[in-house]
């Protein structure tokens, strides 16, 4: 076994504490299955990026429509 460990502001553990309690587990083990769900995906079990400042308009309707293909075989294949 290892043991892992890590320091947080007071409130934000204050809230990390009550949080756990409320959904009926412990610190220790809301930390095991971040680990472990982090392990099963090859890295952070959510999206991971940095926030755009500004959106970019597309160039063109080709360009718009090239995105809709996209972004619904994306969604379609994320439901399934």
């Amino acid at each position: 076994m290892v043991q892992l460990a890590t320091r947080v502001d007071d409130a934000v553990g204050e809230t990390f504490k009550s949080l756990t309690k409320q959904l009926g587990t412990t610190p220790a083990d809301a930390m095991r299955m971040f680990v472990m769900a982090f392990n099963a995906n090859q890295g952070f079990p959510y999206e991971v990026r940095v926030k755009r400042s500004a959106v970019e308009p597309l160039s063109n309707e080709r360009e718009a429509l090239d995105f809709i293909d996209v972004t619904s075989s994306e969604l379609i294949s994320d439901a399934w």
